[in-house]
């Protein structure tokens, strides 16, 4: 038997009903007797008494489970927001073409998992490639903007030769999202002043390309460069910043920058502003550079590790209390040197025989 959408809704809807049952049958029994029995009206103190008591009762349940629905509706409706979430913002692979993630993100929405912060990775014919992107504002409503990026992201990094042609097809993608919203924010639309002007919105991005000999390109969008996690920490310069995506339109030109090679058992972070422009209650940056350099004392990096370590200082420096997203992805190279062979025994060079004497 087929159920239609009304059938389920009036389910669901008795289901949210289900614990004010009982109070509620509680509650006429008690109008019932306080109304037609002859006891209940009956002047005198121990009679108050039992009234109130009776009431109260009924006012107790009906809040319990009150309380008890909206909890069960919280419940499910976070199930379902976690849900969406994922699929959104899909795990980082833990492994991809011999190099090892770890990445994870804070949002600043209170309940929240993904806010204005994306990042991904693709291990594609052209090198993996990689994304850390950061679109204007956070939390909730910033999830436009993201889904558009990370969405071309996920098919362009496999059909563009080319890293500059990633950044374009990511470029479009957000212009289409940026049209659309302008058309349904417009006044004609909706008889107000859109609450977020689409022409406002723009995002940052750095874009990587690992070749399979550890060399990394980068384009970058006005977002903040990488760090490499070596025996020391640098900061690597990722190139001359491009406008970011949304606000300006992208050079004819599009140059990816060699920011540096990455040799086994060294390490990428990307980051997002958020981390970076972390204070706590007196007004202090986040010390992101200095937390980098404890946690690579241990050896080899450990990318879940440098995360779960950066995480926990953040918290402790803001209490808790992020005024932005942070996202943060960290990329180990975990490709083997090859050692030299020795030249096979028919190719081997031949000693020149010794002049006779």
């Amino acid at each position: 038997m087929i159920r239609t959408r009304s059938s389920l809704s009036e389910g669901s809807r008795f289901r949210r009903l289900g614990p004010l049952v009982l109070p509620g049958a509680w509650g006429a029994v008690a109008v019932t007797w306080k109304l037609g029995c002859p006891l209940a009206q009956q002047p005198g103190l121990p009679m108050r008494i039992a009234t109130s008591v009776v009431f109260f009762s009924v006012g107790t349940g009906l809040v319990l489970g009150i309380r008890r629905g909206l909890a069960r509706e919280l419940e499910r409706m976070r199930a379902i927001a976690h849900a969406a979430q994922r699929v959104l913002l899909r795990p980082v692979p833990p492994r991809l073409d011999g190099l090892v993630f770890a990445a994870a993100q804070l949002s600043a929405a209170r309940g929240a998992e993904v806010g204005g912060d994306l990042y991904g990775a693709a291990a594609t014919p052209f090198g993996v490639r990689v994304l850390m992107g950061d679109a204007r504002g956070h939390g909730l409503a910033a999830l436009g903007a993201v889904a558009a990026v990370l969405g071309s992201f996920r098919e362009a990094a496999h059909d563009e030769p080319e890293l500059g042609g990633v950044l374009r097809r990511l470029d479009r993608a957000l212009g289409r999202h940026l049209r659309e919203r302008a058309r349904d924010e417009h006044p004609a639309a909706g008889g107000a002043e859109p609450e977020h002007p689409a022409a406002e919105e723009f995002v940052t991005v750095l874009l990587l390309e690992i070749r399979p000999d550890g060399t990394v390109y980068a384009l970058n969008c006005g977002h903040p460069g990488p760090y490499r996690l070596a025996p020391r920490v640098e900061s690597l310069p990722a190139g001359d910043p491009l406008p970011p995506l949304g606000a300006f339109p992208l050079p004819a030109e599009l140059i990816p920058h060699r920011c540096t090679r990455l040799r086994p058992g060294e390490a990428l972070l990307l980051h997002t502003d958020g981390a970076e422009d972390a204070r706590d209650a007196a007004g202090r940056f986040f010390a992101l550079d200095a937390v980098l350099a404890d946690a690579v004392r241990d050896a080899p990096v450990s990318p879940a590790a440098v995360v779960r370590r950066v995480h926990t200082a953040l918290l402790r420096h803001t209490g808790g209390r992020l005024a932005d997203d942070v996202a943060l992805l960290v990329v180990r190279n975990d490709r083997a040197r090859v050692p030299a062979q020795p030249a096979e025994p028919g190719l081997r060079r031949s000693r020149p025989a010794p002049s006779p004497r």
